[in-house]
C-alpha cells in the first residue's frame, strides 16, 4: 500500500468496483476500502444457510439498470437470463382459485389469462397501451443517464413532438402515477400489478404528491430501454466478481475490514484515516469517491444532515431455502411457471392502498403486499448438484408497506410478526403451508432468513433500511444549477458520490459509479 493515489473509493459495492475499473483503466492509481470481509456490498452472495450449500443473493437479486455500454466496457462476462414468466398473481373469483399470467415470451398466454380475469380482452390492450408510456420515456432517456444531467426543460422538449410523446411526459412526469393507472385500467387486479413498480422499497401510494411512486416506477421500467428485470447467472455475487476481477485487472487495490477513522476532505489533498488487521494507516489522494449514503458520509466529517421523510426505507426481505416448491390451489398454471416470474401477493389496488394507509398510522398491515420468485428456476447453479437434484429452491420475497419506523421500537418482535404475515399471506393460495416445503437445519430451524429495514441499516448502513440509499430522482436535473453537471458532486471539492446516493443512483446500476468516474477523468 502506498501513501498516496491519484483516486480513494470508499466502499467497494458494485459502484465502487465500476469507478475503479474506469479509472484504473484511464491511467490512474486508486485504492478501495471495504469494511466488510466480503466484497461487493449489497450484490454479494453468500452461504445463507450453512448446513447447504447454497449461495443466494442475500439483498441485491434482478439486473434490469444495468447498462449493456457498461458490461461492453469493462469487459465483464455476464450472463443475463429471461425468466419466461413475468407475473403470477393468484385471486380467488367467486369461490374458483385461478391466476393473473403475465408471459415475457408469449402475448398470447398474457391476453387469454387477462380475458379470463376480465372478460374481455380490452384490458389487454390497454395495458399495453400504459406500458408504451414507459417504453417512450426509456427511449428518449436512458442514454442520458450515463451523460451529464439533462435540463428539465430541455428533456422535456423531446415529448413535444406527437401526443403519445406528450402523454408519456405527462403520465411518468407531471401528474401522479395513480391518474395515468386508473386511466387506463379498470380492473382493481391489474391496477395493482402495475403499480407494485412504484412501490417497491419506498412507502408511497398512487396518488402521492411527492411523486416518488413516479420515480420508482421509472427505475422499474426503463431498464436498457425494454425494463426487463433478468436472472444473472451465478447470482448476483457473479456480477460482484465480475466487477471485482475487471477492477483488480487494471490495477485497482483492495482492502477489506477496514475501519475508518476519520476524513479530512478540506484544501486540494483529501486523507483518509484508518485501520486494518490492528494497524492504523493514514493515506491521501486528489480524489475522494464515497460509496455510501449522506447520512454515513455526515457521521465521518461530524457535518449536519437532513434526510428528507421520503428516504425512508420500506422494505422486508425474506430468504428462504426449499425441499420442494409449493402446490397451488389454482389448477391454472403449474408451480414452475408461477414462481419463476415475480408472484404478487395481496397487491390489489384497493388492498395496497390499505395497507399502506395502515402502515402511515404506524401498524403493520394486516395483510402486508409483498412480490415473491425463486431464482433456481432459471438458473439452477446457486445450488450444489446434489441439492439441485433432490428438487431444492430458493425462494426470495420481497415485503412492501414496511417502513423502518414500524420496526424502530421493537425490531425483533415486529420481524416475527411481520415474518408470521407474510407466510400467512402466500398460504392463502397454496394447498400445502409454505413451511412444509422449507429445508431444515441439522438443528431442526427451519431455512428462513427475515429482515427488516432495521437489520437492513445495521448491515449495510443503508439510512432506514432504503434500498436505494435515498429518495429516487428523476434522470435529469431539477434545477438549473444541476444541469451539465453528473449529479454526483457534493459540498466538497474534489469529492463525488460514486453510489446508489448520487442522481440517477439507486438499485444494481453501476450508473453513478460511472458518472463519478467520468466526472474525475473530466476534471485531469
Amino acid at each position: 500500500m502506498k501513501s498516496h493515489y491519484d483516486v480513494i473509493i470508499l466502499g467497494a459495492g458494485h459502484n465502487g468496483l465500476v469507478a475503479a475499473a474506469y479509472l484504473t483503466r484511464a491511467g490512474l492509481s486508486v485504492l478501495l476500502l471495504e469494511k466488510n470481509a466480503d466484497i461487493g456490498g449489497a450484490t454479494t452472495s453468500q452461504q445463507v444457510f450453512p448446513d447447504y450449500d447454497a449461495r443466494l443473493s442475500r439483498y441485491a437479486y434482478l439486473v434490469s439498470l444495468f447498462p449493456e455500454k457498461i458490461i461492453r466496457d469493462l469487459g465483464l462476462n455476464l450472463e443475463l437470463r429471461t425468466r419466461t414468466t413475468g407475473s403470477f398473481t393468484p385471486y380467488d373469483k367467486a369461490g374458483r382459485h385461478d391466476g393473473l399470467f403475465i408471459s415475457n415470451v408469449s402475448d398470447d398466454l398474457s391476453r387469454e389469462s387477462i380475458a379470463r380475469l376480465t372478460g374481455s380482452t380490452a384490458e389487454f390492450d390497454q395495458l399495453r397501451r400504459f406500458y408504451e408510456l414507459s417504453r417512450i420515456f426509456a427511449e428518449q432517456t436512458w442514454d442520458t443517464l450515463l451523460e451529464p444531467l439533462v435540463a428539465k426543460n430541455e428533456l422535456q422538449r423531446r415529448f413535444d413532438g406527437d401526443a403519445a410523446h406528450r402523454e408519456a411526459w405527462r403520465s411518468l412526469v407531471e401528474e401522479p402515477l395513480g391518474c395515468a393507472v386508473e386511466r387506463y385500467l379498470q380492473d382493481d387486479l391489474l391496477r395493482g400489478v402495475v403499480f407494485t413498480d412504484g412501490k417497491i422499497g419506498v412507502l408511497s401510494h398512487p396518488h402521492d404528491p411527492t411523486l416518488l411512486q413516479n420515480r420508482c416506477f421509472l427505475y422499474h421500467l426503463i431498464g436498457n430501454k425494454t425494463g426487463e428485470w433478468k436472472v444473472p447467472v451465478g447470482g448476483m455475487g457473479h456480477v460482484a466478481r465480475e466487477l471485482e476481477r475487471a477492477a483488480r485487472k487494471s490495477g485497482a487495490e483492495i482492502l477489506t475490514r477496514v475501519e475508518i477513522q476519520s476524513l479530512d476532505l478540506e484544501g486540494e489533498e483529501k486523507s483518509v484515516a484508518f485501520e486494518c488487521d490492528g494497524q492504523a494507516h493514514t493515506v491521501a489522494a486528489r480524489f475522494i469517491l464515497v460509496n455510501f449514503g449522506r447520512n454515513v458520509l455526515a457521521k465521518y466529517t461530524g457535518q449536519p444532515w437532513q434526510p428528507d421523510a421520503t428516504d425512508e426505507g420500506s422494505v422486508f426481505k425474506m430468504n428462504m431455502l426449499l425441499r420442494r416448491l409449493p402446490k397451488l390451489k389454482s389448477s391454472s398454471h403449474p408451480s414452475i411457471d408461477a414462481f419463476c416470474g415475480t408472484f404478487h401477493c395481496d397487491e390489489g389496488y384497493e388492498e395496497m392502498q390499505l395497507s399502506h394507509a395502515q402502515a402511515s398510522a404506524g401498524n403493520l398491515p394486516e395483510r402486508p403486499p409483498c412480490d415473491v420468485y425463486c431464482h433456481t428456476l432459471t438458473d439452477g447453479s446457486i445450488l450444489a448438484p446434489e441439492l439441485r437434484a433432490q428438487g431444492f429452491h430458493t425462494l426470495t420475497l420481497f415485503g412492501l408497506d414496511t417502513p423502518w419506523s414500524l420496526f424502530a421500537a421493537d425490531n425483533s418482535t415486529t420481524r416475527a410478526q411481520a415474518t408470521r404475515r407474510f407466510l400467512d399471506g402466500i398460504d392463502r393460495w397454496l394447498e400445502e403451508p409454505l413451511e412444509d416445503c422449507l429445508a431444515t437445519a441439522h438443528d431442526g430451524s427451519p431455512c428462513i432468513e427475515s429482515k427488516s429495514p432495521v437489520d437492513i441499516e445495521e448491515a449495510l448502513g443503508l439510512y432506514h433500511g432504503n434500498i436505494f440509499q435515498s429518495a429516487l430522482t428523476f434522470p435529469f436535473a431539477e434545477n438549473p444549477e444541476q444541469a451539465g453537471t453528473w449529479g454526483v458532486e457534493t459540498e466538497y471539492t474534489n469529492v463525488f458520490l460514486c453510489g446508489s446516493s448520487a442522481q440517477r443512483g439507486g438499485a444494481v446500476s453501476g450508473i453513478p459509479g460511472h458518472n463519478a468516474a467520468q466526472c474525475v477523468l473530466g476534471i485531469l
